[in-house]
């Protein structure tokens, strides 16, 4: 049987590859790898530049508050846009992350929350040099006395907020008395024995002088402790009034006369994790900076505090609430019962190596100042 002969195949042209600008096809890719190597370097760049941080907010007043509205999630919002929607925060009020309030600057410390909005002083004895702001009858509005409060901290007390960033910092409208049933205080004399709340422990010191029986405790528990009988009263800023449905537990409120400094103050702080702020790429820490600082605190002074105290007086006088100003010489009676508490705090940080004199002397020029 014969078998028909293959033809032979037409022998291979070989030809120089169209990029082969060695003379070496074996080098044909990498021009082709390069360039696609830098494109993909040049997009992973892109993605991480255009990459959203979320940072979790904490604070311990519920979603509805004057605070969280009108303070917190008004900063996230002008932040979100001025980084083009790279900075976004997750919220979480009432302490919904766990904990209590005094815990709040351990958490942002330790990264728990990279933001907090708290009252420092909730941990008793560790910001003393700071609460000269939370002694009787020095601050007449929050927006001056946060921003003096803001310099006065860069000045004297940075010290104080060791692993966090201050962004803003700012004190209330000023504590007013706020009493349950049958509480009719119009003299000295009739704070005598009362159970009355307090924020702080100068604010606790306040009180006692004054003849009263304080109890420190952080406001979300006020109301019930109200209800309860508890405590005859509370020392609570009016725009922290409808936050906790004051105005519906308690029967009367008194101020201080007008254009006199309020009876106290308690201070209160925007913090980041120092950790978090250092992580952001520069341009992102502009955008944080841009809205920090001493106009950012007396806007949180001015926009939150300030501005609500009108709408929050009517929400108690529209229930039959009686609201009433100390008499100007009665006042001064009071003011002269609580000056041990001046020159005991003065002691008290000149001990721990501190001119207390000095530094309460500054921030009364500080409250002057910008206090107008």
């Amino acid at each position: 049987m014969k078998f028909r002969r293959r033809a032979k195949a037409a022998p291979a042209v070989r030809t120089r590859p169209a990029f082969d600008i060695h003379g070496d096809p074996r080098m044909n890719f990498r021009p082709t790898f390069l360039v696609a190597a830098a494109a993909a370097l040049f997009a992973a760049a892109g993605a991480a530049q255009a990459q959203q941080v979320v940072l979790k907010v904490h604070h311990f007043l519920p979603a509805t508050s004057n605070v969280n509205t009108n303070l917190v999630q008004a900063w996230c919002d002008k932040v979100n846009k001025e980084s083009a929607d790279r900075l976004k925060c997750q919220i979480y009020p009432a302490m919904t992350l766990g904990g209590s309030p005094p815990q709040l600057i351990e958490q942002a410390r330790d990264g728990v929350a990279d933001i907090v909005w708290t009252l420092p002083t909730y941990s008793a004895g560790r910001f003393t040099k700071s609460e000269v702001f939370e002694l009787p009858f020095v601050t007449r509005s929050a927006k001056g006395s946060s921003e003096a409060f803001w310099h006065y901290v860069q000045k004297h007390s940075l010290d104080e907020f060791k692993g966090v960033k201050p962004l803003w910092l700012h004190t209330n409208d000023g504590s007013s008395f706020h009493f349950g049933p049958g509480k009719n205080v119009a003299k000295l004399e009739d704070m005598k024995g009362l159970k009355i709340r307090s924020a702080t422990r100068l604010n606790a010191k306040m009180l006692a002088a004054l003849g009263a029986a304080p109890v420190q405790m952080p406001l979300p528990g006020v109301s019930d402790a109200i209800s309860k009988g508890v405590i005859d009263g509370a020392m609570v800023p009016w725009e922290g009034l409808p936050a906790i449905r004051l105005q519906e537990f308690a029967k009367s409120h008194l101020d201080a006369p007008d254009g006199q400094m309020k009876f106290a103050n308690s201070l209160f702080a925007f913090l980041m994790n120092q950790g978090k702020y250092d992580s952001l790429p520069a341009d992102l820490k502009k955008v944080i900076d841009a809205n920090s600082g001493p106009a950012v605190s007396a806007w949180a002074g001015g926009t939150g505090f300030d501005k609500v105290v009108p709408a929050h007086h009517k929400l108690a006088a529209d229930r039959g609430n009686a609201v009433k100003k100390l008499d100007v010489a009665e006042y001064q009676r009071w003011v002269k019962a609580a000056s041990q508490v001046d020159d005991d705090w003065v002691k008290e940080v000149t001990a721990k190596g501190a001119n207390g004199k000095a530094l309460l002397d500054d921030a009364r020029a500080l409250i002057q100042q910008y206090d107008k």
